[in-house]
């Protein structure tokens, strides 16, 4: 039975859409989670699942918080997270989700802006950084820690602190009674990134997102067969909707990645059917596959002849045009050597995925054409789609029988969208947030009182296909008054595998330049064809090696005007990460953040006439 055999128009709030899934299919597998200390994957049904989350009601309930307390969930994704989730919406409250690897004082200050009534967290020794700030924090009542035992679990400090064993002790025969949440109760107050600035608590109701739930159905169906794996954090509403809510509704199964670091070898010990992803996941296997290839002529000439054909197939079948240069006089030998080329190269990379994924979706950010090309060519189902938190999330989305990988598909049935002022994407629809938390101001500035949401982002809408150009605010001026969208630079930049990440700078400058973080496998490859020392710092400011980094930027540029090339370049090897504060916990750039880390790089990039490799 799939989605679209079930009625889901009665069903109006996130405790309903659990209860009923629990009726529906009580023996199904709901959860499948690697247990460390057995050493094996661990798998619950539907009603275990149910019981499960009873328990932490319970626990919950005894508390005695008021309605819609809020209730922060400092965990990595898991059964924990999930529990105290389910738990916080069945008794009214609202769940404050946080990225297990942000840094302290960004979750002190989430704590103290949504007056946190409980804090859940993974160690002791997380919640005593958070402490150690001095932030004050008046309504948090408890802090509950799951790594510790009871005995472990120190005493002193400003809140009271708990073991989890301790806390669901707690609530052992509590009837745990409470008025159910409404459509218009919170479901979540969710904080944007932060690429800017502070971040800003997006309050999504019970009926945004079950609206959006109801809507992705109508476009990508999974079935009570289809396995999810989760890996993107849950505090991301891509993968709360997309990966957790929505896998609720059909009844499908999800596994809990062991860690990103653990990602490749759960893609195959899972085998998962669905992929829910953004596309730093697809750009690191695909430049792992670009490294893979520059050992052997002959394994890229046959990987490349697998590509072409397989991307001409694809087209063929979505009806796309063919750019120029992808046609060949030979295209009519593709139904017979694309059997052979698929069982020698496309069914190795797809195994990489474990080798049963028929729906992988990317969303979060600009997937590069590139990397789609490549997987689509190679048989994997890639669907691009587009969304932002306060629209709980998705927008638009590809499906598999209608999927352009140049833009992000259509808008998603009851959702609206037109172009504003600047051609600015708008959205109106059930799924459009209630507003910001406490910023009433905020909420104005993007907030029509008609409905229509500002995205802040520059779109094309042709034959209801929206193409995203880029974040307004973003786009690059040059002191010529020439406009360029980083994101798009960026992204065609790091197809090549020397560059691991790639910052585009040049607001109210003379030309574009860049900072790039280089791949360590490929700066020794290009060191050594260059003849310099790799493990000195000071090559990377050798003119032969930054002419030879912007020759290679040129070629992936190729398709920009040519004011958009980069001429002058900062060359790096310390990678941009969430720990280092130089990337969202979403694995977006920090720009404001890079700007300030590399301002002084910048000055000298510009000082004097520009070169072809820069002044650094």
């Amino acid at each position: 039975m799939t989605a679209t055999d079930i009625d889901f128009s009665t069903l109006r709030t996130l405790p309903e859409l659990l209860a009923f899934r629990v009726a529906r299919s009580p023996q199904a597998d709901a959860y499948r989670e690697f247990d460390a200390g057995a050493g094996r994957w661990v798998t619950l049904s539907w009603a275990q699942a149910g019981t499960r989350f009873a328990q932490w009601r319970q626990a919950l309930a005894a508390m005695g918080l008021p309605r819609q307390a809020s209730i922060a969930i400092l965990l990595p994704n898991g059964l924990d997270a999930v529990s105290l989730d389910q738990a916080a919406l069945a008794l009214g409250h609202v769940p404050v989700p946080l990225h297990a690897l942000d840094n302290p004082g960004s979750i002190a200050y989430i704590l103290a802006d949504c007056e946190a009534a409980l804090l859940m967290v993974g160690s002791l020794a997380q919640w005593r950084a958070i402490e150690a700030l001095g932030v004050a924090l008046p309504a948090l009542r408890r802090v509950v820690v799951t790594g510790e035992a009871g005995a472990e679990v120190a005493t002193g400090g400003t809140v009271a602190v708990c073991s989890l064993a301790d806390w669901l002790a707690s609530g052992a025969g509590h009837a745990g009674d409470s008025l159910p949440p409404t459509a218009d109760d919170l479901a979540a107050i969710v904080y944007t990134s932060g690429t800017t600035g502070k971040p800003k608590g997006v309050m999504l109701t019970h009926g945004n997102v079950v609206a959006n739930v109801q809507a992705i159905l109508a476009r990508v169906v999974p079935t009570l067969d289809d396995v999810f794996l989760s890996f993107l954090p849950l505090s991301h509403t891509f993968e709360r909707t997309g990966g957790y809510y929505l896998p609720m509704a059909t009844g499908s199964c999800v596994a809990y990645a062991r860690s990103v670091a653990l990602l490749a070898e759960d893609l195959k010990t899972v085998r998962p059917t669905v992929l829910v992803s953004v596309p730093r996941i697809y750009e690191r296997v695909f430049a792992k596959l670009q490294e893979s290839l520059a050992a052997s002529p002959l394994k890229t000439r046959l990987f490349l002849a697998t590509q072409a054909v397989g991307w001409r197939r694809f087209c063929r079948q979505q009806s796309l045009p063919l750019a120029p240069g992808e046609g060949s006089r030979w295209a009519w030998l593709d139904p017979l050597l694309w059997p052979l080329l698929d069982r020698l190269v496309a069914r190795t990379l797809r195994a990489q995925f474990g080798g049963r994924v028929r729906v992988a979706v990317s969303g979060g950010a600009p997937l590069s054409h590139a990397v789609a090309r490549c997987f689509l060519g190679l048989g994997l189902p890639l669907l691009q789609g587009y969304g932002m938190t306060e629209t709980s999330p998705v927008v638009a989305a590809n499906g598999v029988d209608d999927n352009d990988p140049a833009t992000v598909g259509r808008a998603l049935q009851g959702v609206e969208v037109r172009l504003g002022e600047n051609r600015e994407l708008q959205v109106r629809g059930p799924s459009v947030m209630k507003g910001y938390w406490k910023r009433p101001e905020d909420t104005a500035r993007v907030l029509a009182p008609d409905g229509w949401l500002s995205s802040g982002d520059q779109a094309e809408i042709t034959d209801g296909r929206i193409r995203i150009m880029g974040r307004i605010k973003e786009i690059i001026v040059t002191s010529t008054g020439e406009k360029v969208p980083p994101g798009d630079l960026e992204l065609a930049i790091a197809v090549d595998p020397l560059f691991a990440q790639v910052l585009v700078v040049g607001d109210n400058r003379p030309f574009i330049a860049c900072v790039a973080v280089l791949n360590p496998v490929e700066w020794r490859r290009l060191a050594g064809a260059l003849g310099v020392d790799p493990d000195n710092a000071a090559s990377l400011r050798l003119p032969a090696v930054q002419q030879a980094a912007l020759a290679r930027m040129a070629v992936q540029a190729a398709s920009f005007p040519r004011y958009a090339m980069p001429r002058a370049v900062w060359l790096t090897l310390e990678p941009w990460t969430v720990e280092n504060a130089l990337m969202t916990p979403t694995l977006k750039l920090k720009r404001n953040n890079l700007m300030q880390r590399f301002s002084q790089a910048l000055a000298a990039l510009y000082e004097g006439p520009a070169r072809a490799g820069g002044s650094a």
